[in-house]
């Protein structure tokens, strides 16, 4: 394999690229609508209950990381079905463990925005 040379008109396009990505991340994968659609909640609560910079940057983390977890997701759920359209056990094997990926990511935001929520929101409704 040839090594390739730095150049910067390639990482430009390596950005133009990953947007696509997000793009259709966002606008075709309908896990993903709601994931966002929960993000825009929790940082519209977050903002009203003024968080901190520190719990800013862990609602940031798990929204990135649940994002880019479905994306990782997809792509995998993409991948087997063009590899075979045809029922496969590995490939029921490799969607169930990517789909149990983000689950466990959703799953452990929540407790996390459980964590710097339930504090603010008791304090404002006592």
């Amino acid at each position: 394999m040839e090594k390739k040379r730095f150049s910067l008109v390639a990482r430009a396009r390596s950005f133009k690229y990953a947007g696509r990505g997000i793009a259709r991340l966002i606008g075709r994968e309908h896990n993903a609508w709601i994931h966002c659609a929960v993000a825009v909640c929790v940082i519209v609560v977050g903002g009203l209950l003024g968080l901190s910079t520190l719990e800013w940057a862990a609602v940031t983390l798990c929204i990135g990381a649940v994002l880019a977890a479905e994306g990782i997701n997809s792509a995998i759920e993409a991948l087997c079905d063009r590899v075979s359209s045809e029922y496969d056990e590995a490939i029921k094997h490799a969607k169930d463990l990517a789909a149990g990926a983000v689950l466990i990511l959703a799953v452990m935001s929540v407790v996390v925005g459980l964590l710097i929520f339930v504090p603010k929101l008791i304090v404002v409704l006592s």
